[in-house]
């Protein structure tokens, strides 16, 4: 039988599969910030960014709600002088382990955001159809640069870049959160404004855009409340009361969008209750609400049986606001600097631009990842819009941009970005968690031990991450160290182990209970007990992965050398 061929993205070392090690994380609580929220669950994460993806997988799979990475675009001058294959190659082989993982931690109902420039976006692409799903993809387009400066001085050579892209891949095919942001300018149609309008008739109009019954308005009470308002053209208005500079004129229009008109023809539904209404009216004016939520006012003198009699709809808050669709204009990506109160010269991302793809991808209590997270600015967003979070940085970034960014969000220091827009008031926490270092070393004469910087309790975690067991210790049997589903029990010891502690293990174990006991060596004669089983460290653990790599950094330190062509 034919092997069917699917369409996919080559290159060097694609199917070079990676054996990364579970790690495990150390909490260090001298950097932890849990004074406000003990019970946090946020989490700042410390060092290479596989590793710490591995190290979240087990616990975490299959729950983030949101993830946002910004990878590095494969612009450095490690790759300046290679071979465009060996440039692409090496980035791609370096992407993909840390996708697949990300993959496996998002929920079913999740969306993954990755921004990403021209140098590699056609390829990332490909390389994320192939483990996401094309169907499920959405490529958005954000402005992130004026045309100016430096890269205006070779115009003459090659349009001048302005944009990146995000990829946003949904797991499964699911609704997503719209979101709405302001028109630029309104249709030309809004041209009224209610004016003499007292609080009394504010109340009496929001009240009626908020009824669920469009049919449950008081007629005499809309005329008695309503007989003394009256409408005049807005620009005339603004400019009689001296409103006159353009971001002046547009706070106006949306802080009183309730009362702006537009002069309608009535249709559908909105006629057909306009008359119901208009039988017993007597008044100057009512309103109807349609079961779309829009809101008409209508004054006496309407006239059912015109061909298009013409009322007037208020301009309710919604009708100011339009979907940005995947064309992302209106986001200010300079002048970032102050934002956050930490220095991210050229790469800080702008809080309103995460705000946004964590809104159309969550809700509050929601966890957000980032991977790449440079100087804070996803996990302060989360922080700020009641997300929670794990945020993951193998830089020094960690201490001297992400921590200190995120204490201020908690001691409510950070009026910048989204912070009044949320109305942020600080709390919150986070606990601050390091790598551990790889479980397994050689000695002096090149053989494998145990790492002799782990203590106890973590060669007991490490061992039960390795062998699909959650270290949770119980507090009045010894033996039960790790469990997983059902009544499997893990118990890690560095003892030698004989019949009379295996003999006591049998004796406190239930008839349906199993325990895998790892130590480094035992009797011949411990392995023949139903229910109980037993392996050697660190032998039974060799084979699982790679130890003792420290950094899959993708930034390239020795690059290979090739050797000119001759042509050249």
């Amino acid at each position: 039988m034919n092997k069917v061929q699917k369409l996919e993205l080559t290159w060097v070392g694609k199917n070079e599969e990676l054996h990364i090690e579970p790690r495990i994380l150390v909490e260090n609580k001298e950097l932890s910030n849990i004074s406000n929220d003990p019970n946090t669950e946020n989490m700042l994460i410390h060092g290479d960014n596989l590793l710490a993806l591995k190290a979240l997988e087990q616990k975490y799979v299959g729950q983030i709600k949101c993830i946002y990475i910004d990878p590095p675009y494969n612009t450095g001058a490690a790759f300046e002088h290679y071979d465009d294959n060996l440039e692409h190659s090496t980035w791609l082989n370096l992407m993909k382990p840390r996708l697949e993982i990300l993959w496996n931690l998002l929920s079913d109902d999740g969306i993954i955001f990755v921004q990403i420039d021209d140098n590699e976006q056609a390829y990332l692409t490909v390389m994320m159809d192939e483990i996401f799903g094309r169907k499920n993809r959405n490529t958005i387009c954000v402005k992130m640069s004026e045309p100016t400066g430096v890269k205006m001085t070779h115009a003459d050579k090659r349009l001048p870049k302005l944009k990146e892209y995000i990829l946003m891949y949904r797991k499964n095919d699911l609704k997503i959160n719209q979101v709405k942001i302001p028109k630029d300018k309104w249709d030309n149609e809004y041209k009224l404004l209610l004016t003499n309008v007292n609080q009394k008739q504010i109340e009496f109009i929001k009240s009626v855009m908020n009824s669920e019954d469009p049919l449950d308005v008081d007629i005499k009470k809309a005329d008695t409340m309503l007989k003394d308002i009256e409408y005049t053209n807005i620009e005339d208005y603004l400019r009689k009361n001296n409103i006159v500079d353009t971001e002046e004129q547009q706070k106006f229009k949306y802080d009183n969008a309730w009362r702006i008109l537009r002069d309608v023809a009535t249709t559908g539904s909105a006629k057909n209750i306009a008359d119901k209404k208009m039988s017993s009216f007597k008044g100057n004016f009512f309103l109807i609400k349609t079961p779309k939520n829009k809101v008409y006012l209508i004054k006496n003198g309407y006239n059912s049986k015109v061909a298009q009699p013409r009322i007037k709809m208020l301009f309710a808050e919604d009708y100011l606001m339009v979907n940005p669709c995947d064309l992302w204009l209106d986001i200010t990506t300079t002048g970032l600097e102050a934002e956050g109160g930490v220095e991210f010269k050229k790469s800080k991302k702008p809080e309103k631009l995460l705000q946004r793809c964590i809104e159309i991808a969550s809700q509050k209590g929601d966890f957000v990842l980032d991977s790449f997270l440079g100087s804070g600015t996803t996990a302060c967003v989360a922080h700020k819009m009641g997300r929670k979070w794990i945020g993951i940085e193998m830089g020094e970034h960690a201490y001297t941009h992400c921590k200190v960014r995120l204490d201020k969000i908690i001691d409510n220091q950070d009026s910048g970005g989204i912070t009044k827009l949320v109305n942020w008031k600080g709390g919150g926490g986070y606990r601050f968690y390091e790598l551990a270092p790889t479980l397994i070393k050689e000695d002096a004469f090149g053989q494998p031990i145990i790492n002799p910087e782990y203590n106890a309790e973590m060669l007991a975690a490490a061992v039960a991450k390795h062998e699909g067991y959650f270290y949770n210790p119980d507090s009045s049997v010894f033996w039960k160290q790790s469990n997983n589903k059902g009544n499997s029990y893990l118990f890690v010891t560095t003892n030698h182990v004989d019949s009379r502690i295996v003999e006591t293990i049998k004796a406190d174990m239930k008839e349906d209970e199993f325990v895998l006991i790892v130590c480094k060596s035992f009797d011949s004669n411990c392995n023949g007990y139903k229910n109980i089983a037993i392996k050697k460290i660190p032998q039974s653990l060799l084979k699982n992965c790679e130890f003792g790599v420290d950094n899959y950094n993708l930034n390239i330190i020795n690059p290979p050398v090739y050797e000119e062509d001759e042509d050249e």
